[in-house]
């Protein structure tokens, strides 16, 4: 099975090689990963509503202009910009990172919370499980208030969890879904797991497959 993956903002290409070699790495048996940059129309990151609204704008028109030849589309972000709330009737589904890790763990009752880099993707991802209909399982949003260059900076990421996720487990979450999917997720010692979106998502539509 062949994936076509969008990121949300547009990338330089040694950070698009470091993230498709991140989905090489966690793409399981049967399912192949292409990423593609979304195009120079996209903006550079996403730090204010405008520039995820300008994203979702921009994702959706390179998924409609994307060759044939793959079985499904998802966008390389957590924030599912552009991803149907409800089943679609394209040929090709669009996935969300976030909608099937998301709903994968209310699916089982765990009560997640997720840790974000700034406050514009936390207000955006609260709106996003609002639709996906998953908010009573959902403890709630801590940002790490962390810079662009961190995204490829797995140590700098993850030393910022500690804090976040010890509050987030005092609300009752016994999961927290790493808010990017493009960060590698250490093991720690914390009171809750932390789930990489990215890599859930991979194995179950590799299911599919």
């Amino acid at each position: 099975m062949r994936a076509l993956a969008v990121t949300p903002i547009h990338l330089p290409a040694e950070e698009i090689r470091r993230r498709q070699a991140r989905y090489d790495r966690l793409a399981p048996p049967g399912l192949e990963v292409e990423l593609v940059d979304v195009g120079a129309a996209a903006p550079a990151s996403l730090d204010t509503d405008e520039s995820v609204r300008a994203s979702e704008r921009q994702v959706a028109a390179a998924l409609a202009r994307a060759g044939q030849g793959y079985d499904l589309a998802f966008p390389d972000c957590v924030l599912d910009p552009a991803v149907p709330d409800t089943v679609a009737a394209d040929p090709r589904p669009v996935h969300g990172l976030l909608k099937l890790s998301a709903t994968y763990l209310a699916g089982k009752g765990v009560r997640f919370g997720a840790v974000v880099r700034n406050e514009a993707i936390a207000a955006e991802f609260g709106k996003r499980i609002a639709a996906y209909g998953l908010s009573p399982y959902f403890a709630g949003t801590r940002v790490l208030d962390l810079p662009f260059e961190a995204i490829a900076d797995t140590g700098t990421w993850n030393r910022a969890l500690g804090a976040a996720v010890r509050e987030l487990a005092s609300l009752g979450a016994t999961a927290v879904i790493n808010g990017c999917s493009a960060v590698d997720v250490e093991p720690a010692d914390l009171p809750a797991r932390i789930v990489d979106p990215t890599a859930l998502a991979l194995r179950l539509l590799a299911v599919e497959a």
